[in-house]
């Protein structure tokens, strides 16, 4: 410093003490400085104040000497000491240099800065509050000093502050929010541990509403509630606790939507604190907020429905996710859905302007109102409740249904997950078919694929949402659109049962497709689909035809009446080019049809054939059942045409008999001992009206080998009474009830020549097959 240089009015030895090393003599000159002052602000000389001011800062604060600025700076707080209450008009030349120092590479001047400044702050109380900003952009630096006494002065000026800001009603807390939200983001621990404070304090005075910001806070909230520091994460979790408290207070003035994505992002976190919370202020906000949340539904299903798959060591986030689930499902409802005749002018003009921009904000983020499974975070959407309540809020399928597509379709999710996306599926489908057919035929390939899932839960819920989908009014159009799958040639048109124009098994008038069937519930044009494609995916996975085939259909026939099932199956099966195939999907049919209690009266409607529609549904099913000589036989003896049946067995003598065969064959005999069958055996008592049963079942004793099921008959037989009397000619009298049916409708020389061209056609398959040796030969000697 140049000591030729006037500091006026500082004296020389003033000048002098304040550059010296030893802080006594900086005290000393500080003294004679304040005591300067104060003549001055006697005087009201403001000139000579701002002079000495300036000189301190300029001079010796800023100095390039280390012992200057320490002079600079104890002069400074001297000043402020010596103004009184009149600092605050000199704050900013007062604060600035010593705040310049806050960044000195020494940390025992960084101390000295502290202790100026808090000196200063001290005495202008209240008057520092419009330079809080930078005072605690300063402080925020200092409470992660490397020095601890530089730390412990930087918290005595952080506390003398924070009395200030809570004694006073004039806090800036608009200027002072950008501030926040930059500083929020310091990976710090110690500058974390002062925001969180700060935050407590601002939430702590009454005249301050920090709720109105908390949408520029939260993220950063969120991100210090991961801190490594225990006690840091435990301040914030009380932080959090108190916004909650807030909110729930006070619901109608929290913008909701704009802390939506927030959420969203923080709920797919690996922190289980972190996610946990967020989960619980999702809870509350899809309680609170209602229809607000629905536009958010994507994002918030991409957050929530994994969750729902966790173990017990997540068990807590699971049940919030739960209760986060069912809470947004039941804000679907059916009011979502469109009006019968939409009319798309009126539904703009009853919709206000305000809430275009809803449509608007909707981004490819799942975290925005509509979006795929990855979800990104947006903060460009303001949305307040205020706003809602005057208008209604639009319920977007999209992002919904392909969210739901995208964790249905992935099988690394677990099951309660995937059960819990079918429920959506279902439930939407209940509440808003109109909208959620527009996505059924995208939706179609994956629930057909969810079939093979290893979850019989699973499955059941697939077969749910499947059926709703067959038979919703909803789902009724003109045109059903292609099937799945270029081999698929049977269209709706075509799906029709025999009629007396094309096969003349039915003397009375019938009609196309499933309204020949009056007594069963009219389904809709994707009934026909699903099941074409159910069979297409029995055919192509045939490990899930043996495995859950029976279990698939049975359940089917539950949900959508086993008449239609077995009507369509048994339609679609007679055009399969695939011999092989439908005679094993007769054969399993067949084996549900007969031993299944879900199917008990479907069973009573064909044991009589009493009317058109029964007669009709056997006639559609013997012409399918056909591509399996022993199903046809046992068909016949469910419908007591055993007549027929014994026409039958005359025809096994002209076909191949291979060990598959008689396999079925002893399977029929076994089923004949089962319950099912009760009314036959009874029948076997009256050897006089059942003469064709009993050669019908001596028939299938002479095709078996010497087994136990030809033991099993040989035994049955044997009870049989008076075996004289199984002759049969022209003298019997009464008509059998055996051909009871004869009297009917039904053409069978018609159906036994159609049993005869079918056969041919699979014997001709298997020798093709066995001239390509492609398969062994399997047929048996005898």
């Amino acid at each position: 410093m140049n000591p030729e240089k006037d500091f006026a009015p500082l004296t020389p030895n003033i000048v002098r003490a304040l550059n010296d090393k030893l802080y006594e003599k900086r005290k000393v000159a500080a003294l004679e400085i304040e005591k300067l002052v104060r003549e001055f602000v006697a005087q009201n000389n403001t000139v000579q104040i701002k002079h000495v001011i300036q000189t301190l800062s300029q001079e010796f604060a800023l100095s390039q000497h280390p012992h200057s600025r320490k002079g600079g700076l104890i002069g400074l707080a001297a000043c402020s000491i010596a103004l009184g209450k009149d600092s605050g008009l000199y704050l900013k030349e007062l604060i600035e240099p010593v705040l310049t120092c806050f960044n000195d590479a020494d940390s025992r001047l960084r101390y000295y800065a502290c202790e100026a400044l808090y000196n200063i702050v001290k005495v202008a109380r209240g008057a520092v509050l419009p330079h809080f900003n930078v005072l605690f952009d300063g402080l925020s630096k200092l409470a992660a000093d490397p020095d601890p006494n530089v730390k412990s002065g930087s918290e005595l000026l952080d506390r003398l502050l924070k009395d200030i800001v809570t004694e006073s009603n004039k806090f800036d807390l608009v200027g002072f929010i950008p501030l926040l939200r930059e500083r929020i983001y310091s990976n710090n621990q110690y500058a974390r541990q002062f925001i969180i404070s700060w935050i407590l304090v601002l939430e702590s005075v009454p005249d301050i509403n920090l709720l109105d910001y908390l949408p520029e806070i939260l993220d950063g909230l969120f991100q210090i509630l991961g801190d490594n520091g225990k006690e840091i994460r435990k301040m914030c979790e009380v932080v959090l606790g108190e916004f909650l408290k807030e909110i729930k207070k006070n619901p109608s003035s929290v913008k909701f939507a704009e802390m939506a994505n927030i959420l969203v992002i923080h709920c797919q976190t690996t922190d289980d604190l972190i996610q946990l919370t967020a989960m619980c202020w999702m809870r509350e906000f899809i309680q609170l907020a209602g229809r607000v949340m629905l536009p958010y539904s994507s994002g918030i299903l991409t957050a929530v429905l994994p969750c729902l798959a966790y173990d017990d060591r997540k068990k807590s986030i699971k049940e919030v996710a739960n209760v986060c689930n069912q809470s947004l499902m039941k804000l679907v409802t059916p009011e979502d859905d469109e009006p019968d005749e939409p009319k798309p002018v009126v539904q703009k003009q009853a919709e206000p302007n305000p809430d275009d921009s809803l449509a608007k904000q909707e981004g490819t983020a799942s975290g925005g109102p509509d979006g795929s499974c990855d979800s990104s975070f947006s903060s460009g959407i303001v949305f307040t409740p205020a706003s809602t309540e005057r208008a209604p809020v639009t319920l977007h399928l999209d992002g919904i249904v392909q969210v739901l597509s995208c964790h249905l379709s992935n099988m690394a999710i677990g099951m309660m997950t995937r059960i819990a996306v079918l429920k959506w599926l279902y439930h939407l489908y209940i509440k808003t078919p109109r909208k959620m057919f527009r996505h059924t035929d995208s939706l179609f390939p994956t629930l057909l694929q969810t079939l093979s899932d290893e979850s019989d839960e699973v499955i059941l819920k697939d077969l749910e949402v499947l059926a709703e989908i067959a038979s919703s009014p909803a789902g009724q159009m003109d045109d059903p659109g292609p099937l799945d799958g270029p081999d698929l040639r049977v269209s709706h048109s075509e799906l029709q049962v025999p009629t007396p124009g094309r096969a003349g098994l039915l003397k009375t008038p019938g009609t196309k497709g499933l309204e020949c069937s009056p007594s069963t519930p009219t389904m809709n044009s994707y009934f026909y689909k699903f099941m074409i494609n159910l069979l297409k995916r029995f055919s192509s996975e045939r490990k899930l035809l043996e495995v859950r085939g029976g279990f698939i259909i049975r359940q089917v026939c539950l949900l959508l009446h086993a008449e239609n099932i077995f009507h369509s199956m048994a339609d679609i099966l007679l055009r399969e080019e695939d011999l092989k195939f439908a005679s094993t999907m007769v054969h399993t049919l067949n084996t549900i049809l007969l031993t299944s209690t879900e199917l008990f009266q479907l069973r009573n409607q064909l044991k009589d054939l009493k009317t058109p529609e029964s007669q009709n549904l056997f006639c559609c099913l013997y012409r399918s059942w056909c591509h399996n000589p022993v199903t046809t036989v046992s068909l016949c003896f469910l419908t007591q045409n055993y007549r027929h049946a014994y026409d039958l067995i005359q025809k096994f003598g002209d076909l191949e008999v291979t060990v598959d065969f008689l396999t079925e064959v002893d399977k029929l005999v076994q089923l004949i001992e089962c319950p099912i069958f009760t009314y036959l055996r009874l029948q076997l008592l009256d050897v006089k009206n059942n003469p064709y049963l009993i050669k019908a079942l001596y028939g299938l004793l002479m095709l078996l080998p010497q087994s136990s099921a030809f033991q099993l008959l040989s035994h049955r037989l044997q009870c049989v009474p008076n075996p004289e009397l199984l002759q049969t000619g022209d003298g019997l009298k009464a008509a059998p009830k055996s051909q009871k049916a004869d009297s009917s409708s039904i053409d069978y020389a018609e159906l036994l020549q159609h049993f005869e061209r079918v056969q041919k056609k699979h014997l001709e398959v298997r020798h093709q097959r066995s001239g390509r040796g492609d398969h062994l030969d399997r047929r048996v000697v005898l």
